[in-house]
């Protein structure tokens, strides 16, 4: 526009700038907010990191007893023709080809009408007659068609309801109050719980059928051993009593039977008549050996805090285990074997196995048995004590030069590491004062972890073994962590997802991701039940399994399924506010796009706040969270920016979803609550704005 000799122009509008952000840094409630990484959180519940950074919200767990997983279960639709009434829990039986099946759901695809079946004997035949309790209510049109879920959507939906019509079939341990521990040997999982009327613990074995107690046997004390050797299958009879045993298990716990002084217990199943005071035979091999009265069945006192661990001593792998209120014990899967050190309060605290000996605890003392020997504690054969300082809550064992290792024996309020190869050479040394370790919380990935009176706490060796270097890891969330740190409930790893994994009391937890010996973020966790006990184990094929034990007696598995066995898990992400390097300027905030990645149906919503969220200042959009939906195939990266809104040529309705307001900074929200869908990875998000003014 010409005004005289004056020109006048329209300001142009500035183009809009554009910033990565990188999803990283995890959970951090202690960083002032101008100082917090854009890409870290400050609120969060059940995500956890990728070794490679970005946010992916956890697997689900699901209840366990030996049989098939629920979530590896598979389903079928089954084209039908309805004459009558097909109800979700039906068992329908083919007329003609006698095969049964479960409904878990009905549906129509146009005019076809179909079943959702799961637990199918085997096919239907075309057009056959479909009976429910012996009333025919229907016919098939074709064969079933297996996970013939037509969208992923109806697919994962499918799965889930094939799961829970599997999950009602896996049982608790049978008896009542809390799984008390849970051992692990072969690839089968064991579990102990009080029985029925709290009298006695039990021990059962996850089978193909579920839960089986396994018979603890009986036990029967020998002294004056001959010049016989006893050996496991030898059948022992009375002299007197003509009773007779088949030995299982020989606990040689002093002297030896080459020297006629050998004395211990004798273990076996079972027993045909009853054993007195007298010599025993095996054979023509009289006397050789005396007892003093029958055998008495091996019981164990209820309500113990079990610990177990694996190792070979004697030839095979065994579980050694212990648990406050019994003997400690040996069990090879079928033979359950108490171990008697000797002590006069012979109920060991914590259980390792160091230098080919078997190491207990009794509160600040350790004891362990002779090299090779678990069932011998005689000082003559290489057993020995050692005291420290404080009661003791742990033991870990520390990686050193040439295959030699040390032994971290953790106290309550200090640390010990025990140096040398036997009893010749044991060299106990004070840590550090400072460095005590909470029950329930030592685990070792590379580097030992444990929760301390500074939170959660790693130790590793240096270069030069014999050297030890402590860090705290925990800072970002030690506000926190100072509340709950004496209430840890149990705590395992993830060997897969390099992570230690620590849970409380109130069903709440952090995972707490390493890589390369670096933290790459911790992360809470809230879960829908109790974890009373839990283990983390290598299975023979390489593969892990992650177990723990409820309050209610059931046994689950960890990182399995799309749901806490059966319940929605919520999640969120909560980030700090996002300036773009500018915290006084002002922007309007224009798009957003988000890096996702998954498989199958995916969905969550994604809302944000403005200016701190600080309603005094402006309206808040995040009133109103936006549902996202997708579907997406295996490793197929996706990238959703609000303005288009599309997913894989799919566009979902509202088309346009982009981000408004104006404000210093934004803060993105994403939640889920589902119980259909597997984990999607949130790596990052292009963000789109206008720059407008310099706040006042």
């Amino acid at each position: 526009m010409r005004l005289g000799n004056r020109i006048s122009q329209v300001p142009r509008t500035p183009p809009p700038q554009y910033n990565y952000l990188a999803f990283q840094g995890g959970l951090d409630e202690t960083v002032p907010p101008w100082e917090a990484d854009p890409g870290s959180l400050r609120e969060s519940q059940n995500f956890e990191m990728g070794l490679d950074g970005g946010y992916r919200d956890i697997q689900g767990y699901e209840r366990y007893d030996g049989r098939p997983s629920p979530s590896a279960q598979n389903y079928a639709l089954l084209n039908v023709t309805i004459t009558g009434t097909f109800t979700v829990g039906d068992t329908i039986t083919g007329v003609t080809s006698t095969e049964t099946a479960v409904v878990i759901s009905t549906g129509t695809s146009g005019a076809q009408a179909y079943l959702v079946i799961t637990k199918d004997t085997g096919a239907f035949n075309v057009s056959e007659d479909l009976q429910v309790s012996g009333v025919t209510e229907g016919n098939t049109d074709d064969t079933q068609v297996p996970n013939g879920g037509s969208t992923p959507f109806l697919q994962a939906t499918y799965k889930s309801l094939t799961a829970n019509e599997y999950r009602s079939d896996i049982g608790a341990i049978p008896g009542a109050g809390s799984v008390l521990g849970i051992g692990f040997l072969s690839s089968v999982v064991y579990g102990f719980r009080n029985n029925v009327g709290n009298t006695e613990a039990d021990l059962y074995k996850a089978t193909a059928a579920g839960w089986v107690k396994v018979p603890l046997g009986r036990e029967l004390p020998f002294t004056g051993g001959g010049s016989y050797i006893v050996a496991e299958g030898d059948t022992i009879t009375g002299a007197i009593s003509g009773a007779t045993a088949v030995i299982t298990r020989i606990s040689l716990e002093s002297g030896s039977w080459e020297g006629d002084d050998g004395s211990g217990r004798l273990i076996f199943a079972s027993q045909t008549g009853t054993f007195q005071s007298e010599n025993l035979d095996v054979g023509a091999n009289l006397n050789v050996a005396t007892i003093a009265a029958d055998s008495t069945a091996i019981t164990l006192l209820p309500g113990g805090d079990y610990e177990t661990v694996r190792a070979n001593l004697l030839g095979s792998s065994r579980i050694y285990g212990c648990d406050k209120l019994n003997r400690g014990f040996e069990f090879d899967g079928t033979v359950f074997a108490p171990i008697a050190t000797g002590m006069v309060d012979d109920t060991p605290d914590h259980v390792v196995v160091h230098n080919n000996s078997l190491f207990f605890s009794f509160d600040n003392s350790i004891q362990h048995s002779g090299t090779g020997k678990p069932f011998n504690w005689e000082p003559i054969l290489g057993a020995a004590e050692i005291a420290t300082e404080d009661l003791i809550t742990g033991f870990a064992i520390q990686p050193g030069e040439s295959g030699d290792s040390a032994l971290l024996i953790l106290n309550a309020n200090l640390a010990h590491v025990l140096y040398g190869n036997s009893v010749l050479d044991w060299n106990l040394v004070e840590f550090r004062d400072e460095v005590g370790a909470y029950e329930n919380s030592i685990q070792t990935l590379g580097e030992t972890f444990f929760m301390g009176q500074w939170g959660v706490t790693s130790l590793k060796t240096t270069q030069k073994f014999g050297n030890f270097v402590t860090s705290t890891v925990s800072d970002k969330v030690r506000e926190t962590i100072n509340i709950k740190k004496t209430e840890i409930s149990s705590s395992l790893i993830s060997r897969a997802k390099s992570q230690y994994r620590v849970y409380f009391n109130d069903k709440s937890g952090y995972h707490i991701t390493i890589a390369n010996g670096k933290l790459v973020g911790i992360m809470p966790i809230v879960l829908s039940h109790s974890i009373e006990t839990s283990i983390s184990v290598e299975k023979a094929d390489g593969s892990e399994g992650m177990y723990f034990g409820s309050d209610a007696g059931i046994v689950y598995e960890l990182d399995k399924g799309t749901s806490f066995d059966g319940i929605k898990i919520e999640a969120s992400l909560v980030f700090h506010y996002h300036n773009m390097g500018t915290p006084r300027f002002k922007k309007r905030w224009m798009s957003c796009a988000l890096e996702v990645s998954g498989s199958g149906y995916g969905e969550f919503f994604f809302a944000y706040d403005l200016g701190y969220g600080d309603v005094r200042k402006m309206p808040q959009p995040s009133s109103t969270a936006y549902p996202v939906q997708t579907e997406f195939l295996e490793s197929r990266w996706d990238e959703v920016v609000w303005d288009a809104f599309t997913w894989d040529g799919v566009t979902l309705e509202p088309s346009r979803l982009g981000l408004s307001g104006s404000a210093e900074n934004m803060g993105i929200i994403i939640r889920k609550n589902s119980d259909i869908m597997n984990p999607l990875a949130y790596s990052g998000a292009f963000i789109r704005y206008l720059n407008r003014r310099y706040l006042r």
